[in-house]
């Protein structure tokens, strides 16, 4: 995975060398929506078809973003950034850190994610008179930290993944009394526990795929309500895990600035049941 990552640095360096010098931000708000706790542009827990930044398909675009989660007996932070050239293909970098001393006094569980999506066909935002939505195609290369720490221990059975997804968004205009809806439907092959904090696949089974959905309404321009739900894999016996799901709203003061808060529901984490709290993001774009 080590050089999973080197390649991920190396495809930065890439994207910018065969964008040229169209580096900008013509797009419109939203139209690289937010950033995911992996990195990928999506909700707060689903990645979406669209392609991270602001940049049109002559140009190139980036990323930042930095989240915090709480649930009261965990905490997540993760944080990390995207190169997205030509509206095509975002290359990303997450760094998730896990408070788990609720379990373990002093633990802190984590990885490191490389994340390659690339739009497939369609257009979610400028082709409203087709019913064909946009369509990308993601993988998200993981390493746990510290595996022969705990999750070997618990029962995982690999320390490094590769999630694969294919990400479905379509931005429906003035659907619902009046006002612009987008969906999003994302199928994943996983065999992540806890999204990989626990290391991958186990005594309890292996690979599945799993399904994972957004829908949000635009109560404004800048203001953006709506849920998620995302299944997950149930691979060790020690701990078994349940599906996460949130309520969020995000806003956008400026074009190239959005704030995210959410309450979530994070479902069973290593034997602790109803793992409820607060979601907080920041993303900036250009």
């Amino acid at each position: 995975m080590r050089s999973a990552i080197n390649a991920g640095a190396a495809l930065f360096l890439c994207a910018l060398l065969v964008a040229g010098p169209g580096f900008a931000g013509d797009r419109l708000q939203w139209t690289g929506a937010v950033t995911e706790v992996e990195g990928s542009a999506g909700g707060g827990l689903v990645p979406w078809a669209l392609i991270g930044g602001l940049e049109t398909d002559a140009e190139v675009g980036a990323t930042g973003f930095a989240t915090y989660d709480s649930t009261g007996d965990f905490s997540l932070r993760s944080g990390g950034a995207s190169i997205d050239v030509d509206d095509r293909v975002e290359v990303s970098f997450a760094r998730q850190r896990f408070d788990a001393g609720s379990v373990v006094p002093g633990l802190t569980l984590g990885q490191d994610i490389v994340g390659l999506k690339v739009r497939l066909i369609g257009d979610a935002v400028f082709a409203p008179d087709q019913w064909l939505p946009q369509i990308s195609v993601g993988a998200q290369g993981k390493r746990t930290l510290d595996f022969d720490q705990i999750p070997r221990a618990v029962g995982a059975a690999h320390g490094e993944d590769v999630d694969l997804y294919l990400a479905a968004t379509k931005l429906y205009f003035a659907a619902l009394a009046g006002r612009n809806v987008i969906l999003d439907a994302t199928l994943r092959r996983t065999r992540a526990n806890q999204f990989g904090l626990l290391g991958f696949g186990g005594d309890g089974g292996g690979y599945r795929y799993v399904p994972e959905a957004s829908a949000g309404i635009f109560l404004t321009d800048p203001l953006l309500v709506g849920a998620e739900y995302r299944a997950k894999p149930d691979n060790l016996n020690a701990f078994h895990e349940d599906g996460a799901e949130d309520i969020f709203i995000a806003w956008g003061p400026w074009k190239n600035v959005s704030l995210t808060a959410a309450w979530t529901d994070l479902g069973r984490i290593a034997g602790k049941t109803a793992q409820r709290g607060f979601y907080v993001s920041l993303w900036v774009g250009i």
